[in-house]
């Protein structure tokens, strides 16, 4: 498949599935509000001071991410106070955890400082720690240098 590889400069990045990908989540503060979501957070004020964003751009990056149908948006209420909305990962945001995963296994490899990763996430029920992995749908580990690129049903070239 080295020659189908060969003829990248051929090829649309019109239908490019990163590319995509990216034009969702790609900017920090929208992969640190799924950070933050995916820990739980769900109230507005605690998003924006946890990923550090003024409320201006909290609200129209949690905006964004309610439109793209990462994060649903609920109405509670407590007691003696105004009804507020709370932001709850969807399905599709919950799909986005192995991106986190290993965006964070790569950080901590190549990015953290000498003190190490200031988070571990482990499987709550063994204590293990969790990692991203590559893995074909037989179930075998797959190793870069064993990944096949094929040409797609979307593929346009120029």
């Amino acid at each position: 498949m080295t020659d189908f590889l060969a003829q990248r400069d051929s090829w649309s990045t019109a239908n490019c599935s990163i590319a995509r990908a990216l034009e969702v989540v790609g900017n920090r503060t929208t992969l640190l509000l799924l950070r933050e979501a995916s820990f739980g957070t769900r109230r507005f004020d605690d998003f924006a001071r946890r990923v550090g964003v003024s409320e201006p751009v909290a609200a129209a990056r949690l905006k964004q991410l309610v439109a793209d149908d990462l994060l649903d948006r609920r109405p509670y209420r407590e007691p003696g106070q105004r009804t507020r909305d709370e932001y709850v990962l969807t399905a599709k945001g919950r799909d986005l955890l192995p991106v986190l995963v290993a965006l964070r296994q790569w950080g901590d490899a190549y990015a953290a400082d000498e003190a190490g990763p200031s988070v571990l996430v482990t499987h709550h029920d063994c204590g293990a720690d969790v990692r991203a992995r590559l893995r074909c749908d037989a179930g075998h580990d797959v190793p870069a240098d064993e990944l096949a690129v094929l040409p797609g049903p979307g593929l346009r070239t120029s």
